[in-house]
């Protein structure tokens, strides 16, 4: 067996965070750090960074100005070839597959559509999009029976009552709607455990972001979990913890997304 550490941030534009970088390094000490929303095209990737932070294996899909996701690692790692979400090459996905002594292991990093503000897929694209998104993705997953297999990102859904601040409040704003929580529970079922909540209990509350808008977050606390980590069944008997970043909304010029980490033998 061997542990491994994965970390995954939504850091909302590399480029102008990637000192924060450090500082999750330092404080989670990962093997993997997984990104999203690099807002940075291939071409103007900050390849020497990740190097010089100890990660010398990238993978990476970027375009300008939007989405993005990458994938720095201690680990050797060969990249894997997926699909074109909807057909619209708006790099939301990044899979690899991690050398370890016991055979490789699949990481698969999204970032899914946010869905926009009406949770009506006729009246908003933006919906639709994410709806389509999801079923598209779920009918891969289905078709492979993931093993040996991690997948993270900001899935920009969060499923369970304690997900978010106010479940009741929330049930018809986009992220915690019905159809998007039965989306999400249907790409889970492809063969998926959800490694955060095998440490922390359904009934207690779990969150990954806070809104800008809150200037005072902490004491508001109006937060959700849009950012999750899920391992495939055959992995999750090697789940040793997993935490959740939550003084990194307080560095300076930060994202409203915290870092999550898992820890599991792999």
């Amino acid at each position: 067996m061997t542990m491994l550490r994965v970390a995954t941030w939504n850091i909302n534009s590399l480029r102008l965070r990637l000192p924060l970088v450090e500082r999750l390094v330092a404080a989670l000490d990962p093997d993997v750090i997984c990104l999203q929303e690099t807002k940075v095209p291939d071409e103007l990737f900050p390849d020497a960074a990740p190097g010089a932070f100890g990660y010398p294996h990238v993978a990476r899909r970027g375009m300008k100005g939007y989405n993005g996701v990458a994938v720095l690692s201690r680990v050797p790692l060969v990249p894997l070839d997926g699909p074109d979400w909807c057909e619209r090459g708006d790099c939301r996905h990044v899979g690899v597959a991690l050398s370890t002594p016991a055979g490789p292991v699949a990481l698969h990093d999204f970032y899914v559509p946010a869905g926009g503000d009406e949770p009506d897929p006729a009246a908003n694209p933006k919906f639709a999009h994410k709806l389509a998104f999801v079923a598209e993705v779920t009918n891969w997953f289905a078709a492979r029976q993931p093993a040996r297999c991690i997948l993270v990102g900001d899935l920009n859904i969060a499923p369970m009552e304690h997900d978010v601040w106010s479940h009741k409040q929330l049930l018809t704003v986009v992220c915690h709607t019905p159809v998007e929580v039965a989306a999400m529970e249907a790409w889970m079922r492809t063969g998926f455990v959800d490694a955060m909540r095998h440490f922390v209990p359904a009934e207690q509350k779990l969150y990954t972001w806070w809104s800008y808008r809150n200037q005072d977050w902490k004491q508001a606390n109006r937060g959700r979990r849009l950012d999750h980590v899920w391992v495939s069944r055959d992995l999750a008997p090697g789940l040793r913890s997993s935490t959740v970043l939550t003084e990194a909304r307080d560095w300076p010029r930060t994202s409203d997304h915290v870092p999550v980490c898992v820890e599991l033998d792999v």
